[in-house]
């Protein structure tokens, strides 16, 4: 029995004092995240919705086997966002349509969600109509008369079914459900509003609506509820970076979620607001090495040090390695490489830096390295 066919369905329950502790810990995260975010600049704000934004659109395609170029992603977000470093590079469609579905989601946080903005949402995913080679159904639930399985194939032996969805023809009156529920039901209700993206999440992916696109695009309606729940569009965090790191224990809980003829889902939520706290305690992370470096440069530039640009291109490297340091040590050839200069040069201004007391130097000869010299409190 699937957790659809469970009598009640779909009336989910939950043990509310199993998730004490865990919503208590992810809100601490989040307060700590939305602390830190208050006493950034108006730049390194802008940089971190940045990082959200890319670290989102890569993951969230990451998990369903996709993988979409940093550079490309980056580029497109930071256009979206009007940023003045974006890149002129030339677009991917695949990073656009996952950033035009992101984009639609968070955009329409003050609004109901609708049925139309969902077959939006999965037509920009597929905008050629197919899934790889396989032609598909866009912009609508799907409608085959065959089962919607979720599968693993095995040569010479029977498929082996990981999960069944409701029938194509009770899809429509499914997602009615879903969507009056996910447009009626707040924190007025009862009901946290971390633990209403888990279930929203957890219901869509058990009616599986579409053809194709529906992990993206329950993961996008969980972040529509968790923009809803901190009343804003600004993306401080990305859920989906912390679920690909987990992708295998991911997928364990919602097929033992989906696969029960219960509709107990404590576990799933458990793990689910689980991974909001890390994704916030991510964020506040970057917040935090973000301030280390404007400090830094702060320091230098209090010095009115005469660097060049190589130097400064160079020190910036160094430092945006930091804390776990530049792998392998920063060498004269690395340094040449990097700011293509000559050797003789290279050399010239690691002396320099290291007479200004930026840099520090171990080893000899050719296993000579030099390194970040950090004003205390530095990371």
């Amino acid at each position: 029995m699937y957790i659809w066919q469970a009598p009640g369905w779909p009336g989910f329950h939950w043990d509310t004092n199993a998730l004490t502790g865990p919503l208590a810990q992810a809100r601490m995260a989040q307060g700590r995240m939305l602390g830190m975010a208050s006493s950034l600049g108006m730049v390194d704000l802008g940089d971190l919705q940045l990082s959200g934004w890319s670290q989102e659109a890569i993951a969230t395609a990451q998990i369903e086997g996709e993988v979409l170029q940093l550079n490309s992603v980056r580029a497109s977000a930071a256009r979206r966002l009007g940023l003045a470093h974006a890149s002129a590079a030339a677009r991917d469609p695949r990073s656009e349509a996952t950033l035009d579905m992101l984009q639609a989601a968070i955009a329409q946080w003050t609004r109901p969600l609708e049925q139309d903005a969902l077959f939006g949402w999965q037509a920009a995913l597929f905008p050629t109509g197919r899934s790889g080679v396989s032609r598909i159904t866009t912009g609508a639930w799907r409608n085959h008369a065959e089962p919607m399985q979720i599968v693993t194939p095995r040569m010479g032996l029977p498929d082996i079914v990981h999960y069944e969805a409701p029938p194509c023809a009770d899809v429509p009156a499914q997602m009615q459900i879903l969507l009056e529920w996910f447009n009626t039901v707040s924190v007025a209700h009862g009901i946290d509003g971390l633990v209403r993206a888990a279930i929203a999440h957890v219901w869509f992916e058990a009616i599986h609506p579409f053809e194709d696109g529906n992990g993206r695009i329950g993961r996008a309606i969980a972040e529509l509820a968790l923009a809803q729940d901190m009343q804003s569009s600004q993306r401080l965090f990305s859920l989906s970076a912390q679920i690909v790191k987990q992708r295998a224990a991911y997928y364990d809980q919602l097929q033992a979620v989906t696969g029960q003829g219960d509709l107990n889902i404590t576990s799933w939520v458990q793990w689910f607001v689980g991974r909001i706290q890390d994704a916030c305690d991510a964020s506040t992370q970057e917040m935090q090495i973000s301030i280390e470096r404007n400090r830094y440069w702060a320091h230098v530039h209090s010095r009115n040090l005469d660097l060049t640009a190589s130097q400064r291109k160079a020190l910036a490297r160094l430092l945006q390695a930091e804390p776990e340091g530049f792998a392998g040590g920063m060498s004269t050839e690395k340094y040449g490489h990097l700011t293509s200069t000559s050797r003789a040069t290279a050399y010239r201004e690691l002396t320099q830096l290291i007479e200004y007391g930026l840099l520090t130097r171990t080893g000899q000869g050719r296993a000579t390295r030099y390194a970040l010299v950090l004003p205390q409190g530095n990371f």
